[in-house]
């Protein structure tokens, strides 16, 4: 008889996990014998592979809770918090999009938290809901600040035209109303740009990382239409 492979049990676990194959069935409890430890390291070493491979299908895979984060930062898994990118900062468990808008500024206005005091004091969290972070937090201080003009990739909201600004997803309606509504003054930040312009939640969180408010008019600028005749 062929001998089964060792990596059996989590093959099994992750079919389990995406549906594939059905849970088994609850047996009934056994009376303890002394492999309770030995049993509980086996499942723990399964959630943890299993989760290295979750992590490696997707990289931006959202942690769920305490027990997530632990595992993680058992494979490796690291967040410098003052070089962390939006991709970064959503992974964490109970981080609101918003927070993550204003952690992301402040590093881009080179400030720098030098532990877990300064975080939370900065989002307002209860000291629990950070705790749950630290295994996977690293507190690097830099003597340079971060480069505020951020990669290519970004769009500044207050200066780009229009056919860049097209690449944010929105429609010629919106489009418009933002232009007119920079041309009375530019935008402060995401929440400033989302009050004024009455934009879905979804919408404005697919922009953290990807553009920047850089301060000053942007100048004249016309509409899409007009300016394509």
């Amino acid at each position: 008889m062929a001998q089964r492979h060792w990596l059996d049990p989590l093959a099994r676990q992750v079919l389990r996990a995406t549906g594939q194959i059905p849970a088994p069935s609850r047996q009934p409890a056994q009376p303890c014998c002394g492999d309770a430890p030995a049993e509980a390291s086996h499942r723990e070493h399964v959630e943890r592979d299993l989760l290295a491979l979750k992590l490696q299908q997707d990289p931006n895979l959202r942690l769920e809770d305490a027990a997530a984060v632990e595992r993680a930062a058992a494979l490796g898994w690291r967040l410098d918090v003052n070089r962390a990118t939006a991709t970064d900062w959503l992974r964490l468990p109970g981080l609101e999009p918003a927070q993550v808008d204003l952690l992301l500024r402040l590093q881009a206005g080179g400030v720098q938290l030098s532990g877990s005091d300064d975080l939370q004091r900065v989002l307002e969290l209860p000291e629990a809901v950070v705790r749950t972070w630290l295994p996977l937090l690293e507190f690097r201080w830099y003597g340079e600040p971060a480069l505020t003009a951020g990669p290519p990739s970004r769009i500044d909201l207050n200066r780009a035209p229009a056919r860049e600004l097209e690449r944010l997803g929105l429609g010629p309606e919106r489009l418009n109303r933002l232009l007119r509504e920079r041309g009375r003054g530019p935008f402060q930040d995401l929440a400033d740009l989302q009050q004024r312009l009455q934009l879905p939640a979804a919408l404005v969180e697919s922009w953290i990382g990807r553009v920047q408010f850089r301060p000053g008019p942007a100048g004249p600028v016309l509409p899409p239409a007009a300016r394509d005749r």
